[in-house]
């Protein structure tokens, strides 16, 4: 038997409350064809879903009654926000999508000095509105009960500035290509800056004194980078010091697989 569809509804829930369906939920309940007194799962992304059905289905409107609450959570154990400059046409909504999927807390859309896609003012808040709506449709596929948070773009100096200190901040590659750092126990909240703003360059430093075994660098070939001059230089100083570069799935797998079956692997 199939799982109840789940809906995410923008309104607090409550035990007993009947409503009407917001005109996409609506649309779904159509178009799955579900009939009065049908199963649904309903969550308004602040945690917890509630057991729902379906009481009325009208020509334009679709009413259902929550039910019973359940406490499911599926997070991670720390709060991850992830900053990341904004790239140009769909693949900012893939990159929303998968950050929901994976459990990203929040999703911090930068704009960085190589950045094509500049949005600003009310364009701003339609893109910020559009990727919650992404959000939510990856929610209702994955699991997940709390939607994560879409900021409005920001300035990458406007952003740093304006950090508060509570948070442990990760830098995906730093000048000193330092190890990754384990979160102290009692932290609740995680920064990753990612992208060519995160230091994909300095990776290449240290290719360049043997600091790694392997290179996994995941790019969009049939899209042009920002910047691309950055990869391209990674890519050849990989091959000058005959060090293993994974740039798709695949190639990932066989290299892992090699740097496992290494005598000294870990």
């Amino acid at each position: 038997m199939s799982a109840p569809p789940r809906i995410h509804v923008d309104r607090p829930l409550a035990p007993g409350a009947e409503f009407a369906l917001g005109a996409a939920a609506t649309r779904h309940v159509q178009v799955l064809r579900l009939q009065p007194g049908a199963a649904l799962t309903l969550f308004d992304g602040s945690g917890g879903q509630w057991v729902g059905e379906v009481t009325a289905i009208l020509r334009r409107e679709v009413r259902v009654r929550t039910l019973q609450f359940d406490a499911l959570e599926r997070e991670l154990p720390r709060e991850v926000t992830l900053a990341v400059g904004m790239p140009a046409n769909e693949r900012m909504d893939a990159l929303i999508e998968k950050a929901a999927e994976l459990g990203a807390a929040r999703v911090q859309p930068l704009v960085c000095e190589r950045s094509v896609l500049r949005v600003a003012g009310e364009r701003a808040l339609r893109k910020a509105a559009h990727w919650h709506a992404v959000a939510v449709a990856a929610c209702e596929q994955c699991g997940r009960n709390r939607v994560p948070a879409v900021a409005e773009p920001l300035a990458l100096p406007t952003w740093l500035r304006d950090l508060d200190g509570v948070a442990a901040r990760w830098l995906l590659s730093t000048g000193d290509a330092m190890p990754w750092p384990p979160a102290p126990r009692d932290t609740r909240e995680v920064i990753v800056l990612s992208g060519p703003e995160g230091g994909d360059a300095q990776i290449a430093a240290r290719v360049a004194i043997r600091g790694v075994d392997a290179v996994f660098f995941f790019v969009d070939p049939l899209e042009a980078q920002p910047h691309d001059p950055d990869i391209r230089a990674l890519l050849r100083v990989c091959n000058v010091h005959n060090v293993p570069v994974a740039t798709n799935v695949a190639t990932a797998d066989i290299v892992i697989g090699a740097l496992l079956a290494a005598p000294d692997a870990v």
